[in-house]
């Protein structure tokens, strides 16, 4: 157990990067609202959001629209995780009621996805705050998405609040998915790691014609001052309040992109241990081995180490892991130097590594793995034995169609 706690503080200050930041120089789409008080001034408006939508002085969106003249806050409207960001993830949310704001909290991640006519019924706009976390697995795009949708199809201004790209705006990686294999973890055409803010996606969204019979919303974006797209999260000065109850960190953030894909297998990615997506393993496998195997490969940004750990139940984070209760070999990622590493593609490698060294107690998971990769060809050429550099190239054309059509969607340099 010591030697697990040295390690997870080992990958925690290896996986930070020195900066300077400029406290106090970024400023939210939350923190410009009093710049473009005329969208909302004598709106009822509904407020898409979670617990990462607060200002630089810690103030949560609710609070500031409602303590604003000539606003009136009609309801709220929960994505994954719920308001609190809490529950686990898949976890279904219900709709409740703020008897404390006394408006209605609306679930979209329970019964239904898209907010209702019903739902909006005498909302004059629609207002937009979650920070994402750069990887196209992340919900919270998709409830954005739909609520665009909705907002399109009911004659309802949308306003998106900007927040930054944790993980910078200008590395972009990935197939792009292919949309019969569309679901809440990948609902449109884009790469694993897009580069964009949530303000520039919905842009994209909306401006492409993605949105069901090619609807578009009356859109506005308020943007963020003074961010840059070479930017990482901890370069900006702004606190960083985990997303989901698994994204704990930055460092977490990183790997994402490419570490997720282990979901789509029967080895632990983590959950239910302090750092998930972080360290990974199996009953059956030898730690040593397979980090011996990825150390041969000599991944840009990446290494590892082979380590034991035992993922258990955490309430309200984690509650029935793979391989709960039983202890797993396994490796963790070390020396992780975020601006040459491609978490996408060390994401296949680490995947077709294990699958190589343990054909017969590897299991795919495939649905959930090909709904991760936005396509089925991803395993079913690591399967036939594609080098994950061969299966890299594939994709580099549709990439760069990506690149093209992107740049006109982007608010800043």
């Amino acid at each position: 157990m010591k030697k697990l706690l040295v390690i997870q503080i080992l990958i925690l200050l290896l996986g930070c990067q020195t900066v300077d930041t400029p406290a106090g120089n970024i400023k939210t789409g939350l923190d410009n609202v009093a710049d473009y008080m005329p969208l909302f001034s004598g709106k009822n408006v509904g407020i898409i959001a979670n617990h990462t939508a607060v200002n630089s002085e810690g103030e949560f969106i609710t609070d500031i629209f409602m303590d604003t003249d000539d606003v009136t806050v009609g309801a709220l409207f929960g994505p994954e995780h719920g308001i609190l960001g809490k529950a686990e993830a898949g976890a279904t949310i219900e709709t409740e009621y703020d008897t404390t704001k006394q408006i209605p909290v609306y679930s979209l991640y329970g019964s239904t996805r898209k907010p209702t006519p019903e739902m909006l019924a005498g909302l004059d706009m629609l207002i937009f705050d979650i920070q994402d976390i750069g990887a196209r697995y992340y919900t919270y795009i998709y409830t954005m998405a739909l609520s665009l949708e909705a907002a399109a199809e009911n004659g309802i201004p949308f306003v998106v609040l900007d927040r930054p790209n944790p993980i910078n705006g200008t590395d972009v990686e990935g197939n792009v998915l292919d949309t019969a294999f569309a679901s809440f973890v990948g609902l449109l055409p884009l790469p694993v790691r897009h580069g964009l803010t949530v303000g520039e996606l919905a842009r994209m969204f909306n401006g492409e014609g993605w949105l069901e019979d090619g609807v578009r919303a009356n859109l506005n974006v308020v943007p963020i001052t003074n961010w840059k797209r070479t930017m990482w999260f901890d370069e900006t000065g702004l606190n960083f309040i985990p997303p989901s109850p698994n994204m704990t960190n930055l460092t977490t953030a990183t790997v994402y992109p490419g570490t997720c894909l282990l979901e789509g297998t029967n080895v632990s990615e983590g959950r239910g241990t302090s750092i998930p997506f972080l360290i990974f393993g199996a009953p059956w496998m030898d730690g040593k081995k397979v980090a011996e195997e990825l150390n041969n490969l000599s991944l840009d940004g990446l290494s590892f180490r082979d380590t034991t750990f035992t993922p258990a139940e955490i309430p309200g984070v984690s509650e029935n892991p793979k391989h709960r209760g039983i202890e797993c070999s396994g490796f963790v990622l070390k020396n992780i130097d975020r601006d040459i590493l491609q978490p996408y593609f060390a994401g296949i490698s680490i995947v077709n590594t294990i699958h190589t060294l343990y054909p017969d107690s590897f299991g795919w998971r495939s649905a959930h793995f090909d709904r991760l990769c936005g396509t089925d060809q991803i395993r079913l050429r690591l399967t036939a034995g594609d080098p994950p550099s061969v299966i890299r190239d594939s994709w580099q054309s549709e990439l760069t169609d990506f690149m093209k059509k992107r740049e006109k969607y982007l608010l800043y340099e």
